[in-house]
C-alpha cells in the first residue's frame, strides 16, 4: 500500500446472503473491485440505486467484511477483528438520517459522546467539541436542542461528532438525501471545507450530479463494478456511457452534448454554469469576428 494511500482494495466482492436462494445465486453487489484512495483528496462515488456504491463506502471502515479479496486503512486488515476499532479511528462514517446518528439532547453533548467513549480525557474533549463545532459552523448552537435544528444543522452536527473523534478520513453515505437544496449546499460546502482546511480525506457517496463537479476525483459504479474513473470534467464527457448505465449528466454538460452534435466545437470539460456560459459565449463571440466584412480604404 502506497504512503499517499489511506484506503486500498484488492480485488474486493461482496454478496448478501439470501435464504431464499443457493450460496452460488446470492446477490453480487460488489464485483472484484480495485482501488486505491489518495489521503487528503476529495473523492465523489455516483450511481444509481443498486450500484454497490453504498456497499463499497460500509467496507472502507469495517462495517462491511469482503466475500473475497481485501481491504486495508492506513495498511490495516479489515477482515482482522482485532483492528476493528482502530480502523473505525482512521475512518468515521456519516450517513444519510441525521436522526439516526445523534443521541443527546444538547449538540455539544451529542458531539461530545464519540470521544468520551474513546476514553478521551475531559479537557481534551473540550477542545474537541469546540473546534469541531466550528469547523462545521454550529459552534453557536452548542447549546440548542439538536431536535429543533434545520436538516442541514443536524447533519453538520452528526459531522461534527465524526470530526470530534479525529480521523484521518470521512465517508458519507448519501448524507444530503433528505435533505432540500439549502441544506444539501451547507452540508456540501462544509465538507469541502473540512477537506481543503483541515486535510481531511472525504469520499462522498452520492446520485446527486452536482455534488460530484468540485469533487478531485469522481468514481462511477454500475452493476457492482467501477464504470469510470477520473476527474470529474473526464467522466462527464462520457455521456452516451452514462447515459446507458441510467445516469444523467450535469446539465451544462448535456447542453455542451447536443450543441456539439449540432456542430458547435465546445469543450466538454466547462462543467459549471459561469464555465459553460464563457465557453458559449467565446464561441460565438469568434465566429463574429470571423464573419465580420472587412474595410478596405480606398487611395
Amino acid at each position: 500500500m502506497p504512503m499517499d494511500t489511506i484506503i486500498q482494495t484488492k480485488n474486493l466482492s461482496y454478496s448478501y446472503n439470501t435464504t431464499q436462494k443457493p450460496a452460488e445465486e446470492n446477490a453480487v453487489a460488489i464485483d472484484g473491485i480495485d482501488l486505491e484512495i489518495e489521503t487528503g483528496s476529495f473523492v465523489a462515488i455516483l450511481g444509481h440505486n443498486g450500484s454497490g456504491k453504498s456497499t463499497l463506502a460500509k467496507h472502507f471502515n469495517a462495517i462491511l467484511l469482503p466475500s473475497g479479496g481485501k481491504v486495508y486503512v492506513d495498511n490495516m486488515d479489515t477482515s482482522d477483528e482485532k483492528l476493528t476499532l482502530s480502523i473505525r479511528g482512521k475512518v468515521g462514517m456519516v450517513f444519510q438520517n441525521p436522526d439516526n446518528q445523534i443521541v443527546a439532547n444538547v449538540v455539544e453533548d451529542d458531539v461530545a459522546f464519540g470521544p468520551e467513549n474513546m476514553g478521551v480525557p475531559s479537557e481534551e474533549i473540550r477542545r474537541r467539541v469546540d473546534g469541531a463545532l466550528k469547523a462545521v459552523g454550529m459552534y453557536d448552537y452548542r447549546e440548542h436542542a439538536p431536535h429543533l435544528l434545520s436538516g442541514g444543522q443536524k447533519q453538520r452536527v452528526a459531522i461534527a461528532g465524526i470530526i470530534a473523534m479525529r480521523p484521518r478520513c470521512i465517508v458519507l453515505d448519501e448524507p444530503t438525501a433528505m435533505l432540500d437544496p439549502v441544506g444539501r449546499a451547507e452540508v456540501i460546502r462544509t465538507i469541502h471545507d473540512l477537506n481543503k482546511n483541515e486535510n481531511i480525506t472525504v469520499i462522498l457517496i452520492t446520485h446527486h450530479m452536482n455534488e460530484t463537479i468540485d469533487a478531485d476525483r469522481l468514481i462511477v459504479m454500475s452493476d457492482g463494478k467501477i464504470l469510470l474513473d477520473g476527474k470529474p470534467q473526464a467522466v462527464f464527457a462520457h455521456v452516451d456511457i452514462l447515459k446507458d448505465a441510467g445516469l444523467a449528466v450535469p446539465e451544462t454538460t448535456m447542453l455542451i452534448y447536443e450543441l456539439r452534435k449540432n456542430g458547435m466545437h465546445l469543450p466538454m470539460e466547462a462543467l459549471s454554469v459561469e464555465e459553460c456560459a464563457q465557453s458559449i459565449f467565446s464561441l460565438l463571440s469568434d465566429s463574429r469576428a470571423c464573419k465580420a466584412p472587412e474595410h478596405h480604404i480606398k487611395d
